[in-house]
């Protein structure tokens, strides 16, 4: 299994360290070229409009639109989820529209701001930990959208097809239930 992290921004070595403990070695792309071969690949946090901006400027937009077509599976987290949106809202911005949802930017605070809580998911009985920091809400989900994880009845981590999105970091937490799950969406295609 072949599971990219995307270097721009965000903490893509604490993804990459999550896939280890599976066993699963992590390349960083930044080019096109570099997504052929991958089975998976993971959009990090970070500042949406700073990677959009690259992945305009690298063709890197294109490619993962395509990568999307031919059913690699992406997994976005925070910013990540802000950039496969289908609408990005305060302020309005483009995105890879890969995703039936429209998110809010800036719906968890400050930039410097952490907020951890603990909220109900479809994987498991207990709770799981999530880290927002300035992190997006979901403001609608399309059709075909299922909802993963709630914090106060609100979505805040969803799966349509190959892509998945949480709008909170879990590669800052010690549970890795999440990235297992993302795991799980790239052995379907197997």
């Amino acid at each position: 299994m072949k599971i990219g992290v995307l270097a721009i921004q965000g903490d893509f070595e604490a993804h990459g360290e999550m896939l280890w403990r599976f066993g699963v070695t992590a390349s960083f792309p930044r080019k096109a070229a570099e997504l052929a071969g991958l089975d998976g690949l993971i959009l990090p946090g970070g500042e949406s409009t700073t990677q959009l901006k690259f992945l305009e400027r690298e063709g890197l937009a294109p490619a993962l639109q395509e990568f999307a077509a031919r059913g690699g599976a992406i997994f976005g987290t925070c910013a990540g989820a802000i950039l496969l949106a289908r609408e990005v809202r305060n302020p309005p911005q483009a995105s890879l529209g890969l995703l039936d949802i429209a998110v809010s930017r800036n719906g968890y605070g400050r930039q410097l701001d952490s907020d951890v809580r603990f909220g109900k998911t479809v994987l498991r009985d207990q709770p799981i930990e999530m880290v927002f920091i300035r992190a997006p809400v979901i403001d609608e989900i399309g059709r075909g959208v299922m909802v993963l994880a709630e914090d106060g009845g609100r979505p805040v981590m969803v799966r349509q097809g190959r892509v998945m999105a949480s709008t909170f970091h879990p590669e800052l937490t010690s549970d890795d239930s999440i990235h297992r799950y993302f795991l799980s969406l790239i052995d379907e295609r197997s």
